[in-house]
């Protein structure tokens, strides 16, 4: 199997895999069903994976990776219109309320496997969540050294604040106010940033 194709199953198998755990669990969701859904052999499923937890851990491997780099580009594409620190982390929001709308069953899977301590795969989960908060880690010790936002921002806190409002805000949205729209729920967000972040602990010189 070619890496394309290798790579466009294992998508498929994703896909599968977070539509059922998200709708009956984990430990109740079976290999056999896996396949079913996603069109192929129960063979394919061990071909690419060793087991059901391999299975998952990679899923949320893969998921957290995509939410990253959307996560980075936005950031990127900001800051290359002219934009300032700010404007990254608002891309960047704007950027992590899309991935959740896209992806929803993922998200809501990622953030209940956040809460429990003894899954095969927290050590995977603690680090691509890592990896993923220190994308607005990043922006935010920029901005601090730009003299944008102001040196007593606690970056790393602050960037796990910003990263887990997007997910919980997005997850409220959801599952409680689903006919507002993404700009909507972007435009309340922003709001809180610039006060919270870009106001009251910003520098004179950053744009309100």
């Amino acid at each position: 199997m070619t890496t394309a194709r290798r790579q466009a199953t294992r998508r498929k198998l994703y896909a599968a895999a977070v539509t059922l755990i998200a709708e009956q669990g984990f430990s109740a969701t079976t290999v056999d069903e896996i396949a079913e859904r996603a069109g192929v052999a129960k063979g394919t499923v061990y071909y690419n994976f060793a087991s059901k937890n391999d299975l998952f851990e990679e899923l949320l491997r893969d998921g957290v990776e995509r939410l990253r780099d959307a996560l980075r580009q936005a950031a990127a594409a900001a800051r290359a219109r002219g934009g300032s620190g700010v404007d990254a982390l608002d891309a960047m929001i704007l950027a992590g309320l899309t991935f959740i709308v896209r992806y929803p069953s993922f998200t809501q899977l990622y953030v209940a496997e956040l809460w429990r301590t003894n899954r095969a795969w927290q050590d995977t989960l603690t680090l691509v969540r890592t990896e993923a908060v220190s994308v607005v880690e990043e922006v935010l010790a920029a901005a601090v050294a730009d003299g944008e936002l102001s040196d007593e921002i606690d970056v790393p806190l602050t960037a796990s604040a910003l990263f887990g409002m997007v997910l919980v805000a997005a997850l409220d949205w959801q599952a409680f106010q689903p006919e507002r729209s993404v700009e909507d729920v972007h435009a309340a967000l922003s709001r809180l940033l610039q006060g919270r972040v870009g106001g009251a602990l910003g520098g004179p010189s950053l744009r309100t």
